[in-house]
Formats: C-alpha cells, sequence, structure tokens
C-alpha cells in the first residue's frame, strides 16, 4: 500500500485540490494520501474531489488553522480522470482534434466566456483573485473546452500584463482555440498587446456561441 503526503498549507484555492489531484494519478496501487491545509474550505473541497472519484475521505482538525484530509485511493479511481475524459470525448475520430498533444483533452462544442476580466460583481481585488483562480482551474480539469471567448473587458485577460497569460498559452497548447474581440481590442486601445490567441468578429462570436453544446460564463 502506498502512501503519500501533500503540504497544501498557505496555498490559495484551487492549488490544494489541484495537487491532490496530481498526487492521486501518481498513484500505482491502493494508497492513502495524506493532504495538509490550513482552512475548512479546503477540507470541504478536497472531500467533495474524493467523492466525485468515488474516494472515502476523512478530514482531521489538528490545531489551529491546521487540518488534515486523509483520502483512502483504491486501485479502481486511478484511472477515473482517463474514464472521465474519454467519456466525454465525441465519439468516432476528429481530424481536428487528433493535432492536440492531448486529443481527449477537449469536449467538441464546449465555449467559455468571459465578458470581463474580474469574475461576479462587488470587490474588484477579489474579483481579480477569482477570475486569475478560474482560469487556472480550467486548465487542470480533465475535459477542456473547445473555445475560450473574451470580448469587452475580457480582452484584457489575452494582453500584455495578464495575470493568466502563461494559462491561457497552456490551454492554446492544448489545442483550446484562444479568441478575443477585435472591436475590444480596438476600443480599450491594445490591439498591439494581443499576447495570446488569436482576434475575432461578432459575427464569429455569435456563430461559435450558437453551435455551443454548452456556453460557460463565471
Amino acid at each position: 500500500m502506498e502512501k503519500k503526503i501533500v503540504d497544501a498549507r498557505g496555498l490559495a484555492c484551487p492549488l490544494p485540490v489541484v495537487n491532490a489531484k496530481k498526487a492521486v494519478e501518481e498513484f500505482t496501487q491502493d494508497g492513502v494520501l495524506t493532504v495538509l491545509v490550513d482552512n475548512e474550505i479546503a477540507v470541504q473541497n478536497l472531500q467533495k474531489f474524493a467523492s466525485q472519484r468515488g474516494m472515502e475521505a476523512f478530514g482531521e482538525k489538528k490545531a489551529e488553522k491546521e487540518y488534515a484530509v486523509t483520502i483512502q485511493v483504491p486501485a479502481h479511481a486511478l484511472s477515473a480522470a482517463a474514464s472521465a475524459a474519454e467519456a466525454a470525448a465525441p465519439a468516432g475520430p476528429d481530424p481536428a482534434q487528433e493535432v492536440s498533444c492531448s486529443p481527449d483533452a477537449r469536449k467538441k462544442g464546449m465555449v467559455v466566456s468571459l465578458s470581463a476580466d474580474v469574475m461576479g460583481s462587488g470587490d474588484e481585488k477579489l474579483g481579480t483573485a477569482l477570475m486569475k483562480a478560474f482560469i487556472f482551474a480550467l486548465t487542470k480539469q480533465d475535459v477542456l473546452p473547445e473555445t475560450v471567448l473574451c470580448y469587452n473587458k475580457g480582452a484584457y485577460l489575452t494582453c500584455e500584463g495578464s495575470q493568466s497569460l502563461e494559462d491561457f498559452k497552456q490551454l492554446e497548447a492544448e489545442g483550446v482555440q484562444i479568441m478575443t474581440c477585435g472591436t475590444c481590442l480596438d476600443f480599450y486601445g491594445i490591439k498591439d498587446k494581443l499576447s495570446v490567441g488569436s482576434v475575432t468578429n461578432m459575427y464569429d462570436i455569435v456563430e461559435t456561441m450558437e453551435r455551443a453544446s454548452s456556453v460557460i460564463r463565471p
């Protein structure tokens, strides 16, 4: 039986779950994963992560701001991520998918629509942090979107100075199409700062949304 410990104390969401997922995928047989965190939200997120993959998880408070989440990793859970990706992939060969480094990693017709450089309404600093975390978490999903659309202030996300540029570049390397509204780039005077993906127009944006099987708007 394998045993692993992941120290995720001090890490912001979603890193505790991301690191736990990576550790689970490294198991080669039944085992126990212990994840150390410093807040109850992380404990809940890890328990949910485990439950979604058919694993048992137990949280224990060790001290003030010190928690340990123990995850039982059975053999059947080791290939759960791969099975989920296969189930979500379209049936039959798709030449467009085959050019990707991870051909089963993208879901045809899934579109992520980003109309702002913050997530939600309220405190701007919090909204900026949430959007950064959302885009990072997007790169860690078993199934990636086919297209990401950026328009209005969302255009800033794909331009020089964006904290999410590396995440977008990673998505693009995996075959995800990153498209930014040209009218928006012109309006904000940042067209020459576009650093990832391609420029698009409203006709293509509407067409992409119209044929989408699902549109995610954070």
